[in-house]
């Protein structure tokens, strides 16, 4: 029953995932995007999630919560990796946390030396979340590449990343300036970021908010 419960989390986050893919990218997006150019690409990623997972079970949630918080902000474009030092998006208070950037460096340098200046580092977070997912017991689903890697990496555009601080009325709409909906902010509230900071903090406090900002947003919608 876990196992299914978790399954649809995951499935409804990809769903979500890649609305936001969609709507935030203009490059023509396709499954097998580097067969042609880089064919080793995706099996070269899948290699070192999968190596960096055994050896540390908070890798893949990791991952998974790195995807989302460099799409949320403008798009999968890869500008959570940019460091510019204290302006930069990964600095933001609402990015405190995060993890699995030394996974997608490691993926990088290792395709870089294979396919020098092929691989994006934005495809490169969507792979490794895929991966994470499947090497979790989660769904194994199919990433679209083609992605082209931001420039920009403001620590300012981070701001309206959601919060648990956050009253339902601002996480409607930090959700409206996406695209997203009430439906998706009440599955987001309460199985996504509760799912995440479980397995990626596990402090009872912010399980506590969570849980207490899911319910009210259920009765307030």
């Amino acid at each position: 029953m876990k196992l299914i419960k978790m399954t649809i989390v995951v499935l409804t986050i990809i769903i979500i995932f890649e609305f936001l893919i969609v709507a935030n990218s203009q490059n023509q997006l396709k499954v097998g995007f580097y067969n042609q150019v880089c064919p080793n690409a995706e099996s070269v990623v899948t290699n070192i999630v999968r190596d960096a997972a055994k050896s540390d079970h908070r890798i893949p949630p990791g991952l998974l919560r790195l995807h989302f918080h460099d799409c949320f902000v403008e798009g999968c474009d890869g500008s959570i990796l940019i460091d510019k030092g204290n302006t930069s998006e990964k600095g933001a208070f609402e990015h405190q946390g995060l993890t699995g950037f030394n996974i997608i460096e490691d993926a990088k340098a290792k395709l870089e030396s294979i396919c020098p200046g092929v691989v994006s580092c934005a495809d490169i977070v969507a792979m490794a979340a895929r991966d994470a997912v499947a090497f979790s017991h989660g769904p194994v689903y199919h990433v679209e590449t083609g992605r082209k890697d931001g420039l920009v990496s403001n620590i300012d555009l981070a701001n309206r990343m959601p919060d648990v601080r956050d009253s339902i009325q601002l996480l409607k709409q930090k959700f409206i300036e996406k695209g997203l909906n009430e439906k998706d902010l009440v599955i987001l509230s309460g199985n996504f970021v509760r799912f995440i900071f479980v397995l990626c903090f596990g402090k009872i406090t912010k399980i506590v908010m969570l849980t207490k900002q899911f319910s009210k947003t259920v009765k307030e919608i």
